[in-house]
Order: C-alpha cells, then structure tokens, then sequence
C-alpha cells in the first residue's frame, strides 16, 4: 500500500459526475464518499527527476529535492505574516492572503531576475527585459486604472488582505519604483554595455557620430521627420495636448524675451517611424566596427529642437511618456451591435485617463509641475524617472538569425509519433487520445488538421472558438475557405479579448464575408474555452473529431508558451464539444455533460468539490494529494477549501506561474502546501490538476485558472483525462516541472519568492530543457522505425480563399492525387 504523500499514477480514472442543467443553473459535485485503500505498485518517473514530495510546513521545501537560495525578490521590507493563533483560525483572515496586485508585480521581479542572471545569454536577457517593460504597461493600463477608478467612483470594495484601493496605490507604487530602478541599473548599467562592448548592439548619440554620419542624419531629420512634426507651446492660447497613450514625447524648457514665465512645449515623436535609425561606419571605444548601431529618433528630434522652436532661449529637452487606462467599458446588454459597440470603445480609449508618468532625462521643477496638473496625477505616487522609455521596444533589435551565440540554443517543435507516421491525421485520430505538449511538440498537426477538413469533402461541419488568432493566420484563412466551398462553418470570435480586440474584430469581418457564421459568444461572458470541432461523414455515419486545448489557437505563441492539448474522437468528448458550441450559439445547455466540466455551470463547484473529496480522503486515512498546475490562484472560495484540506492533512502542490493569493506554509492553516513558480525560455500557460482520489488518480487540463472572472465571468472547459497512458504522462509532466531546480522558485510565507536549487548531491533539473530532450528522444525512436514512404510531411498553407489569390501548385496536385484514387 502506497503512502499518502507517494505520487505515482494508479490504474484508472473516476471522473467526478458532474451536471447541469439550464444555463446559470450550477452543476452539482457529489459529496464524497468513502472508498477503501487502493494498493498500487510503484510508479516510474523520468531519469533523474524527483517525485513530488509530501513535506510537511514551510520546512518540507528543504526537506525535499530543492531547497531555497539566498536569492530572492520581493520588497525592500517583507514582513513575515501576522502569526494565527486561534485553534480554529479564520481561514478568511486577511493576514491569509496575499494581495493580488503585488503578488502579479513579484511576477515580474521573477521575470527581471532572469534578465539579470548571469548564465542566461545576453540576447535572451534584453527579451525578459523587453517582457518586463511590457508586462508593466499592461498592469497600469488595466489594474491601476481600475483601482483608480475605484478611488473616484468611491467604491469601499477591501482587496482580500484587506487593503483598500488608496493602500493598494501607495503599496503598488512603492514596489514598481523599485523595480523600474532595479531595472534601469541592470539595463543601463550591465547588459547594453556589455552588447556594445563587441558591437552587437550600440546606443549612439548623434554627437558621437563622425561628420559625414551627422550630415547625413540631419539630412533625414529635415526630409523625413521634421515635417511629420507638431510642437505645441503650452500657454493659455495653447492648452495641453492630448498625448496618446505610450506614445514617446518631448518636453522642451525655453524662456521668451521679455518674459519672466517659463515656457514649455511639446513635440510628439512620430509613432509611424521607426525610432531606432541604423547608423554605418560606427567603431566602438575599442576601435571595432559595430554591427548594429542606432541612434535613437527621440535623439535626433531632440538636436534640432532649435528648428522646431526657433527664436526662443533653450533650456533643456526631456523625453515623457504616458499610460492611460485602456481597459474596455462595454454595456452589451445596451449594445445593438456588439462589434460596431466595441470598436468605438477602442477609439474611446485612446482618452483614458492617465495612470503613470514616466520621465527620462531632467525636467525643470516648474515644467515636470505643468505636465503633472495637466494630467491631474500625483506627482509623489504616479511619476516614475528612468533612464530608458519603452523598454518593450528592446524586443528585436537584433536580426534572431545573427548571434546565436548570445540565444538559447535553437530548437524548433517537432512532430512526434503517431502523428509523425501518418498520412491520414483522421484514421491515427480514431485509433486514440493524443496529446500533445507544446511548444516541444508541433502546433502544425492542428493546423494540419483543420486545413484538411476544410479540403475534406467528407468533412460536413467545422465549429472553432477563437481567442487571440493572431495575425495572418493560417487557421482563419482554412475556415474561410471551407464556408467557401460550402462546408457549415462556425466561428465563435471573443471580441473582448483584452488588446486583441482590433485584431479579432478584422478577423470576424472577413470569416462573415467568406460565408461562415460569426458569433460573439454568451452575453456578458468572454468566451475562453479552446475547442474545435469537426464532424465529417464515414462509412459507419457520422463521427466527430475535438481538440481541446489550454492554448490558443495561435501559430505564433504556439511556439512561445506552454501548453497541452487533446486530439480525440470518444463519442463522449465529440457530444459534449457539440453541447458546447449549441450554448455558445443558441443559449442551450445539456441537461448532462458525459466528460466535460464547463464553467460558468459548474466548474467553480466542481473545483471545491474535487478538493473535498481529497480532504475526505484524508480523514479516512487513504491516500489523498492535489498537484495543479496554472497561471494565477485568486478566488477566495478555492484557498479556503485548500487551507481546509491542507489542515486535514492533504498534501498541496501548486505550481503557480503568476498571481498567487495563497500564502504557504502558515502553521495550523497552509504547513502541508507548497508552491512554486517557473520562468524560463517559454512562458508556462498549460493547466494541469492532478487529484489522488484515494489510489484511483485523476487528471485534468483545464483553460481556465482559479480565477473569479474564469469560474463566473468566461466559458471555460475543464477536461478529464480518461487514457490511462495520457494521465501517467502529463503526471510525469507535473514531476519535472516540480523538480526544477534550476529556473524554478520557492513561494515563501512570508510573500517573497527565492530561487530554489538542487540539494548536495542532486541533480541539476531545467524541466523545460528536460521536456526538449524527451521530445527530441521521441523522435529518435520514430524516425528508426518508420518507413520513408510513410513520413509525415507538412502541407504548406492549404488552397487559399479566392480573396488571397490563385491556389498553390502543391495544393492542386494534392487534390489531382485525390480525385485519382
């Protein structure tokens, strides 16, 4: 009989019953009942990984494969939490939870960190540092603003630590000062003159440049830039501009003859032009020619401020940039025309508010007071002085094909067995589940797929969610083209994807013009669930094909972030798939789901049912163990019934890449949960819960993270895994990432996030390394196998829509091949 804390898969599932009837009515979780002990044998894990321990407390960290460094990110001054002294704690206590906003900014300390560490190549260091940048403007343009919007509507709503909205402010801004300066002395400091050092990348003044560089510089400001140029003087005349959000602008101090005020202007640096101008003929210090050196726009506007204010006295020149709010109001219960409704918010808000000020270079007191008033913010909380603006626009600098020295070492996704040996993706989908682990495995055989059922002509009907596309994709083009061709095609478009709204909206109009059926989804929800289904004609009738997926159906991030996503033809997948889209689209639930979990019927419920279960377990002495793995942990309902569990006795492994409201290792409360975190070359997005249930494992991937807006705002969709091989497969999946002790991260009680590393005499583990290395093993072991003529080839981008133009030769001789046979 195996012990409560051994985590190897068992025999086989029992997935909960879950139900549901109409919509809004929630799906109901059995109470739990008792089951006597299961004896199992051993399980096997991948060489050289550690199972997930058991631990007890804030201690079983070191007890286990990892123990925590001296290296850490958090603020200047963690407290460690209030101590819980009651017998019978409070378990909404909020010295129990950790603050949302702060928890997602140690985020990006995590983040920052990579981009400070020594062992990760330069170029990839500029990427985190460029993800950082990103990331914090997104966190301004949606969080801050809400909780200044919460200020001014006088909404007392308390954070769940029990912070109101003015203290979450002052905590939130206290903390990003400390990154932005963390940040700027890594960047400026450390790693760009490091890349200028050899010439990889150089920062050029323009007075740095030789004569003939600088008359040709001012050449190309005159001819290229000036006349795009507006400089507004700010006087009662001339009221303060409006300046567009993140845009980069200029903040030039002058004096006029005969005045005693000083004056003040503003020059908008053009956002249509490139800002980095590629300069020839730059040496370094050390005398060695620079193979990418820019001078920034910014600069050069800057030189020539004499032109754009002629007949003042300058005083000085300083580059400001602002955030605005930019999240979406929308009323769709007012809204005639959901599409036209959110378009004209996107040019709404490009008025938003502003939330942050960010200065570089020295601004007078009397100017830097001007800019202050005119955007109404406070000049202790909201202006942020760096050395740098707009760090995001690091991203890409260098050519990726140039320096792979300074990169990670290349890898592309591979396609592995079954689908690698197939010639018909539909039969090796009936012969069973498939999952698939991206980015080491390939997003191509879904494309694959759904380029093939639009050229099937057995294939009757596609259905898609689509959440973030992205642009040109190849997946849209393949839906066009089947409604083109006659097929019944549904796409349910989320328009309310946050900053891919423009993108979607775009998409949307010319699926509906090529004839498929476009809808926007449930009302009042963002539809986030990642499925596709398509029904073709066999010769035994009907069958139906799904993906289920915690990604998007994105070429590009399907190369970026990690995720996992199931291939099936079950009948009980296929029936739920289709209950799925009939909600989406006619507002009707089943009044069962065979497999599925879906939320906003039922998932929240069937979270804290399966959690209970495990609790129960406990209690009874049989083995009990949650491991979930996700992007955020913020409802207050599932910490709570984790801490019940974690008080029972049930051991708690969360891997948990962002947010994390939990706090750990609290005695009496949190002692038998961990958590950890990731960061490493690929973003980690997949879900994955693993319940014990007493022997009988369990294993879900889910879209959905623990999340209010995911369990009561967003159609999401849990998926239990019922192929014994898949759940012993991502349960070895959940081993490895757990046992990272290279990239991997110790959440602390105290809120603080310190790196972890391999004790005396452990291996090294970089799980996603690991996960290139198995995929790579897999493919080795195909290719011995398989028969030259049988390969799996990749279709390039299938016949295309009369929109795009003539039909590529391969896909022609594809078809001639077809109507042969």
């Amino acid at each position: 009989m195996r012990s409560p804390g051994d985590y190897v898969p068992a025999s086989s599932p029992t997935p909960p019953s879950v139900t549901s009837g109409t919509p809004g009515t929630p799906a109901v979780v059995p109470v739990p009942v008792e089951a006597p002990p299961v004896s199992t044998s051993s399980g096997t894990t991948p060489s050289g990984v550690t199972t997930i321990p058991s631990g007890n407390g804030p201690s079983s960290v070191n007890g286990s494969a990892l123990q925590s460094t001296g290296q850490s990110t958090g603020p200047s001054s963690v407290q460690p939490p209030p101590p819980i002294s009651s017998e019978t704690p409070d378990l909404r206590a909020p010295a129990l939870y950790l603050n949302r906003e702060l928890s997602w900014l140690e985020f990006n300390a995590r983040v920052l960190a990579e981009a400070e560490n020594e062992v990760v190549p330069l170029l990839e260091r500029l990427k985190f540092h460029a993800i950082v940048g990103s990331n914090v403007d997104e966190f301004f343009m949606v969080r801050v603003a809400g909780l200044k919007q919460q200020l001014t509507g006088e909404v007392g709503e308390l954070a769940a630590d029990g912070l109101t909205a003015h203290e979450q402010l002052v905590k939130i801004s206290l903390r990003a000062h400390e990154l932005v300066a963390q940040q700027m002395t890594g960047l400026i400091g450390n790693l760009l003159p490091r890349l200028a050092s050899d010439g990889t990348l150089v920062l050029v003044k323009p007075e740095q440049l030789s004569p003939d560089a600088i008359a040709l510089m001012d050449e190309r400001f005159h001819t290229e830039v000036f006349p795009i140029l507006t400089p507004i003087a700010i006087d009662p005349g001339h009221p303060f501009p409006h300046v567009r959000n993140k845009s980069l602008n200029l903040g030039v101090m002058f004096s006029r003859e005969g005045e005693n005020e000083p004056g003040f202007g503003v020059v908008q640096v053009p956002m249509m032009l490139p800002r980095l101008l590629e300069v020839s003929g730059y040496k370094t210090d050390s005398g060695m020619p620079a193979k990418h050196a820019f001078v920034l726009l910014e600069d050069l506007i800057a030189r020539h401020v004499g032109t754009i204010f002629p007949g003042v006295r300058h005083k000085g020149v300083y580059t400001f940039r602002v955030t605005r709010n930019f999240d979406l109001e929308i009323d769709e219960e007012e809204a005639q025309d959901l599409l036209q409704t959110i378009q004209q918010e996107l040019r709404r808000r490009e008025r938003g508010a502003a939330v942050r000020l960010e200065v570089a270079g020295e601004p007078s007191a009397d100017s830097l007071a001007k800019l202050v008033r005119s955007l109404k913010l406070d000049p202790e909380r909201d202006v942020y002085r760096s050395a740098f603006l707009n760090v995001s626009d690091l991203m890409g600098w260098v050519p990726r094909e140039e320096r792979r020295d300074l990169r990670d070492d290349p890898y592309s996704p591979l396609v592995t067995s079954p689908l690698r040996d197939t010639d018909d993706i539909f039969a090796t989908i009936r012969e069973g589940d498939i999952l698939l682990h991206h980015p080491y495995e390939s997003f191509d055989p879904i494309v694959e797929l759904i380029t093939r059922a639009a050229d099937d002509p057995d294939v009757l009907a596609i259905k898609q969610t689509l959440y973030r596309a992205g642009g040109d994709s190849p997946i849209v083009k393949a839906l066009a083209r089947a409604a083109e061709t006659g097929k019944q095609v549904t796409a349910i478009v989320e328009l309310k994807a946050r900053f891919d709204e423009e993108s979607n909206i775009v998409w949307a109009r010319t699926l509906e013009q090529s004839g498929v059926h476009v809808v926007y989804g449930l009302l009042g929800l963002k539809t986030h669930a990642k499925c596709l289904l398509i029904i073709r004609r066999e010769r035994g009738g009907l069958r139906r094909y799904v993906h289920l997926s915690t990604g998007n159906y994105n070429t590009t991030t399907s190369r970026l972030y990690t995720d996992v996503a199931l291939l099936t033809a079950k009948p009980s997948y296929g029936a739920d798939a289709s209950s799925l889209f009939n909600l989406l689209t006619g507002y009707s639930a089943p009044a069962k789901w065979n497999s599925l979990v879906v939320a906003p019927l039922g998932l929240h419920e069937a979270i804290l049912g399966l959690i209970a279960r495990e609790a129960e377990h406990a209690r009874q002495g049989r083995p009990a163990r949650i491991v979930a793995k996700m992007n955020s942990l913020v409802d207050e309902d599932v910490i709570e019934a984790l801490y019940r569990a974690s008080q029972v006795g049930v051991p708690i492994s969360l891997l948990v890449r962002g947010i994390c409201c939990l706090r750990p290792g609290v005695p009496g409360v949190s002692e038998n949960i961990e958590v950890r975190a990731l960061i490493d070359r690929y973003l980690e997005h997949g879900r994955i819960f693993h319940f014990a249930n007493a022997g009988k494992d369990e294993v879900y991937i889910s879209s959905a993270d623990w999340m209010p807006r995911n369990f009561h705002r967003r159609v999401e969709v849990m998926i239990p895994m019922e192929d014994s091989a898949i759940r012993t497969r991502l349960i070895d999946t959940l081993n490895v990432s757990w046992s990272d002790n290279v990239k991997g991260w110790v959440l602390e009680p105290n809120g603080a996030y310190v790196r972890a590393q391999a004790r005396p005499g452990q291996p090294l583990i970089r799980s996603q390394a690991k996960f290139i290395e198995q995929t790579r093993d897999k493919v080795k072991v195909a290719d011995q196998a398989a028969r030259p003529s049988t390969r799996f080839h990749m279709m390039p981008t299938a016949q295309r829509s009369p929109l795009e133009g003539k039909v590529p030769r391969p896909q022609q001789r594809r078809r001639a091949r077809r109507d042969e046979q």
